[in-house]
C-alpha cells in the first residue's frame, strides 16, 4: 500500500520508507490518536511519538519493525496522548523523554526533559526538538532532516491541516503563543518541502499550509 498518511482506529498501520528511517503510522482510540513508529533503517533502533493509548497494539507495532524500542517521546501532556505511556515504558524498557515543562504532568518522570533547540538521537538518526508552546506549556514538535534535504516534522496537536491546535480549553493555553511559535519555529524555520505528520488525522506540508497563516491568525484559532 503506498503511503497516504491516512490511518484509521482498528486498522493497519501505514508505513513509509526513507532513505535511513521508516515511519510508521497507526491510529489508536475513539479519539483517533495517532502513534508513530520511527526506525533507523542502518541500526533498527526504534523510537515512538506519543503511546496514546492500547498498549498491547501499540508493543505489537514495535514488533512490526524490529521488535526492540529503544525510545519513547510524548509530544504533549494531554491525557489522550498519554495513556499507554507507563505500560508500554515498563513493557518494553524504553529511555522516555517529553517537553520540560509538560513534564511533571505526564503519568510517569520521563527521562530526559526536552528544551527548544535540543536533539534527540537513536541509532543513527538525530530529530531536532521544536518547541511550541501554546496548546500546552512544554509542547514538542520532531524533526528529522532527510538525505535529500527535506524535512518531515513530527507536530502532536500544535499544527494540523487547516489550522493549530486547540487553546481554549485550559488556562494555560494561548493562541497568541502557538501562532507565535508555529510561525516562528515552523514555517520560519523549515522550507515548502516539509512534511508534518499531526497528532490525530492526515498529514499535511508545510507548501499547502503556508498560504493560510495569515487567516488562521485573523481568526484567532
Amino acid at each position: 500500500m503506498d503511503y497516504n498518511g491516512a490511518v484509521t482506529p482498528g486498522g493497519p498501520a501505514q508505513v513509509r520508507e526513507l532513505d535511513g528511517l521508516t515511519i510508521r503510522k497507526l491510529a489508536v482510540s475513539d479519539m483517533s490518536n495517532n502513534v508513530y513508529l520511527l526506525t533507523c533503517t542502518s541500526s533498527g533502533a526504534q523510537l515512538l511519538i506519543d503511546a496514546a493509548d492500547d498498549a498491547a497494539r501499540i508493543v505489537e507495532l514495535v514488533h512490526e519493525g524490529t521488535g526492540t524500542l529503544d525510545a519513547i517521546a510524548t509530544s504533549h501532556q494531554h491525557w489522550d496522548h498519554v495513556r499507554a505511556l507507563a505500560e508500554v515504558a515498563e513493557q518494553t524498557g524504553a529511555t522516555t523523554y517529553a517537553g520540560r515543562d509538560d513534564a511533571q504532568a505526564l503519568p510517569i518522570d520521563p527521562d530526559h526533559v526536552l528544551d527548544h533547540g535540543d536533539s534527540l538521537t537513536f541509532g543513527e538518526i538525530t530529530l531536532e526538538v521544536v518547541g511550541v508552546r501554546g496548546h500546552t506549556p512544554g509542547g514538542i514538535a520532531l524533526a528529522w532532516t532527510a538525505p535529500d534535504g527535506s524535512t518531515h516534522l513530527f507536530t502532536g496537536d500544535s499544527l494540523f491541516p487547516g489550522g493549530v491546535g486547540a487553546t481554549t480549553h485550559y488556562d494555560y493555553q494561548s493562541f497568541d503563543q502557538l501562532i507565535d511559535d508555529v510561525e516562528q519555529r515552523i514555517f520560519g524555520a523549515y522550507d515548502d518541502r516539509t512534511w508534518f505528520y499531526p497528532g490525530h488525522g492526515d498529514d499535511g506540508t508545510l507548501a499547502t499550509q503556508r498560504p493560510h497563516l495569515g487567516d488562521w491568525r485573523s481568526r484567532g484559532w
